[in-house]
This record gives structure tokens, sequence and C-alpha cells, in this order.
């Protein structure tokens, strides 16, 4: 911290609360009042007195209500500060397009990608495997390790324009209703994934007798085999080693076909960035979810698209999307999935509240309110084009949502399936991440994390907390990081080998 930066960050002038910028021990003076005992860093404190009851404002907006009377200068968090009675029933201004603002002028920045031949632009060019059903996960990991540069250095050698072999495989498929909303979704998923531009060539191994048929897929996701997507099942096949011998061979017709691609520039346009928050601490609504928001509005004036995500994390903070839906019915569709969600925790025992996790509490955010209107700055602050359900295509340009749940592998497996061909993840406590077939980049939000996990990172958004670079500034870097690596360079997950683990469709329904 520079010795001119006071030790606390107001963020509006008719907030309650200031942020730590670093450790406040007490007596110290902020604002003129003096702290009580210790705050940590990205945490609470009061700037005056608070009944029990009343509501506490930061990003001056609700937050939560006093749990019991507050002093000036006091620790305010989980102790003292709760959803209220009412579990944040409270009047929201909804507001239907009252913030929507005139399109900027178009820009037209480009990036090296690959152009397919029916006009997408991939980013990266794997070739992927998919499983129908976890029974057939095993025999799909098999194929795949054949081709790993690790395992297998010389299986790739000739083929230097493929990024690699992945096997994407669930724990589903079966023990589930089989015109059931669970059973869409994961065909939806696996459509999604079987047509990303990112892969150039997909093979999809069943088992045979699994509820997710196949061929019923095949047929409910107007696909068909060609020399590129290939499907077969184990049990027609005859056996575990028969199986992975056919998808080796098969694979092995697709390389060269897979190699003959080049990158060319391309239009920004093509970009579409799945936005991701995890770990995230009471810095992440102040410093790298503004950041990224920025970075955002330059990529739809460029023609791109960003889809904001985890509904249950913008749960408090809808009402500032509404405003900014292009039409009625866009915004209607956003509170119909809210209504949905919270029907869904109530009869599963929960409540919207259950959130936020005990990393994020750790790190200073209290309640899903707060958490929630730290989240939405992702989304930067052009207008909501489009609400879509999970895994759904995303046919729109600009600024879209997606439902989906808060836990990050299982939303970015939808935004992926809808056609992001990018992803950008900012976390405060360091979650670790990659998402195959698409590059993931990871924002930290503070400088002790990026100190600590720089080989996770990818870039510094603790910057702007240290008072060294303004928020548009970091957009800026961000902007020019998602051309590079859509062009093609290594995000530092990548580097890791992450990305196959983290394909996890969303289960819903009973497992039977």
């Amino acid at each position: 911290m520079t010795p001119s930066m006071t030790p606390f960050i107001r963020l509006h002038p008719a907030d309650d609360v200031l942020i730590a910028r670093a450790q406040l021990v007490g007596g110290t003076l902020v604002e003129n009042i003096t702290v009580r005992g210790l705050i940590p860093p990205g945490h609470k404190v009061a700037t005056h007195a608070l009944a029990a009851g009343e509501p506490v404002r930061r990003y001056n907006q609700i937050i939560g209500f006093a749990s019991q009377a507050i002093a000036p200068g006091e620790h305010v968090h989980t102790h003292n500060l709760n959803m209220g009675p009412d579990k944040g029933d409270f009047a929201r201004d909804y507001a239907f397009g009252a913030d929507l603002k005139p399109a900027s002028i178009r820009r037209e920045a480009t990036f090296m990608g690959i152009k397919r031949a029916d006009g997408r632009v991939a980013t990266r060019n794997y070739i992927g495997i998919l499983s129908s059903v976890n029974c057939s996960a095993t025999a799909a990991r098999a194929i795949a390790d054949h081709f790993s540069r690790q395992n297998n250095p010389s299986a790739l050698q000739h083929f230097p324009n493929i990024d690699g072999v992945v096997a994407l495989t669930h724990g589903t498929g079966c023990g589930m209703d089989s015109e059931g909303l669970g059973l869409q979704i994961l065909q939806r998923t696996l459509a999604g994934y079987a047509t990303h531009a990112n892969f150039a060539g997909v093979l999809v191994v069943g088992l045979g007798c699994e509820a997710n048929q196949i061929n019923a897929w095949l047929a409910h996701s107007a696909l068909r085999e060609g020399e590129n997507f290939r499907v077969f099942n184990i049990q027609d096949i005859g056996g575990t080693r028969r199986t992975v011998d056919k998808g080796i061979a098969l694979l092995r017709e697709m390389l060269p076909r897979a190699n003959a691609v080049r990158r060319e520039p391309c239009s920004a346009s093509h970009i579409t960035i799945g936005l991701q928050c995890g770990g995230s601490d009471g810095y992440s609504g102040i410093s790298a979810n503004p950041a990224l928001g920025a970075a955002v509005d330059l990529l739809v004036a460029h023609g791109g698209t960003a889809i904001l995500s985890e509904t249950p994390e913008i749960y408090g903070a809808e009402h500032l999307l509404t405003r900014r839906a292009v039409r009625p019915a866009v915004a209607e569709k956003l509170l119909a999935r809210i209504r949905w969600w919270e029907h869904y925790t109530e009869v599963n025992n929960g409540e919207m509240n259950n959130n936020p996790s005990p990393g994020n509490k750790a790190g200073g955010l209290t309640t899903i309110l707060e958490k929630s209107l730290g989240a939405v700055a992702k989304g930067g602050t052009t207008n909501l084009q489009a609400v879509y359900e999970y895994a759904e295509p995303v046919s729109e340009h600009g600024f879209v949502f997606m439902d989906t749940p808060g836990y990050d592998p299982v939303s970015a497996t939808g935004q992926v399936a809808g056609s992001a061909n990018l992803i950008c993840f900012t976390t405060g406590r360091g979650s670790a991440y990659g998402c195959a077939p698409s590059p993931s980049l990871k924002l930290a939000t503070n400088s002790a994390l990026w100190q600590r996990q720089e080989e996770d990172m990818d870039i510094n958004c603790g910057e702007i907390i240290d008072g060294t670079v303004s928020i548009q500034q970091m957009g800026q870097r961000i902007f020019d990081m998602v051309l590079a690596t859509a062009s093609g360079a290594q995000s530092k997950s990548e580097r890791h080998g992450y990305g196959q683990n983290e394909f996890v469709p969303w289960q819903v329904g009973a497992v039977m």
C-alpha cells in the first residue's frame, strides 16, 4: 500500500460500511471513526451506528440487515449481519429497460482465429471424446490417453495444429427419467459440445443400454454421423478392449483432417466469453469483477458476446440486469428463472442464502446479496440482449445471460455448450480451474493471491486495490489478453493440463 493511500475503500457516499484495504487493528482512525477490534483485509467496518433490523448498504444497495446493534468502527460480518426475517424479500426496482444505453460506435479488433467450413471461428483446435453415460467414461479416457502428449509423445508429433485429444466424461446418463428435464439438459449439453467450433472432430462412446440412448440423442439434437463425427456403443463392439482399439482407429482417421487448419485474422465479433467468478472475496466486486466488466464493454463494442451466468449468485441484484433488458420479455424471462430457483431450493430444503461459501465468508462476503452485487459487475454496463436456459445455443451478440447454478464447473460447462470459446474467471481465494476445449483466463482480485499463487493466475487485478491501475486500464489489459489467448497463447490453466475433469453437466432431478 502506497503511503498516500487510505487503509480503506469507500464505494459510495451513501454506504454504511467501508472495506479494509489491508488488515485494520483496533484504534485505527477511519474517517474520524475509531476501529473496534481487528478487521481482516477485504472485510467491512461500520461508518456509523446501525440499529438492529436496519438495512446495511454497500454499492448503495442493500446487502442485508443488522441482526443486532452495530457500533461505529465495528466489524460488520456474519455475527451481526444477515438476510433479515424476510430472507431478502424486500422491494427492488426492476424498472424494465430503464437503464438502456445507445449502441456504442462499432470497433474492429481482430485476433488470429481458425475458420471452420460453416463460417464459425474457433480459438482452439481439439479432438473431443464424449461419453453418453458414466459407464463408458473409462473407455473414453483410455482412447484419449493413447493420444496424450505426456503419455505418448509420438502420437501427435505429425499433427502440430491439433491442440490435443480430450475425453469429456461425466457421472450421469442413466438412472434418470427418459423424458425428464435432467435428460433434456444432458442431451442439450452434449450436443453443444459435439458441435462446438473448438472441436475439429468428435467421437461419442456409449454403453448401449443407458437411458441416454445415442440414437435418440442424435434425433433430438438434429445430429448426424459424418467423417469428423462418429458414435458407437461398447455393447455393440464387443467389450472394452475392442472399444478402445476402434476409438483409436477412428481418431487416427480424423487426425489429418483436423490438422489441416491455419490461423488467420478474424473479427473479435467471433469471440464469446463465459464470465465466471469463484472463490470470491471482499475485493471481487471492487477489482477483478468490474475490470472484467470493462473488458466486456470493449468486447461488445467490437461485436463480441459475453455470457453472464450463475443465477443463484445474481440473486438480489437481478434488478440491475432487468433495468438493462432490451425488451420486457427478456427481463420477464430472467425473473422467471429467479422464481424457478426459489422453488427449486425450497423443495430441496434449501434457500438462496445457502451461498456464500465458507471461503467467500472468510474473504469478507457475508450474504448472497453482497456477493451478487459484486458478481453482476462482471457483465459490464451494456444492454442485456437475451436470457438463455442452461446449455442453450447462444445466438445473440452482445451481453447475454444464461441460467446456470453457481457451482463454477457446472456453470462454465453450460456456457461452453452454449458456444463460449473462452472463459474469464475471477477469483479472490485462488480457484484452480480450466475448461477444455475453451481456454480459461484466471483473474486474481488481490495482490496477495497473485504473489502466493501466480503460477495459476493470468493477470493481477489487485493492482486496482493497490491504487496503481484504474478499472478501465485493467479492463483494456484483460481485453488485450483475451485477444492474445483467442489467437493461441496458452493460459496458465492450459499449461497445467486443466480442462477434462472440469466437464460437469448440470444434474437435475431424482437419481432413480
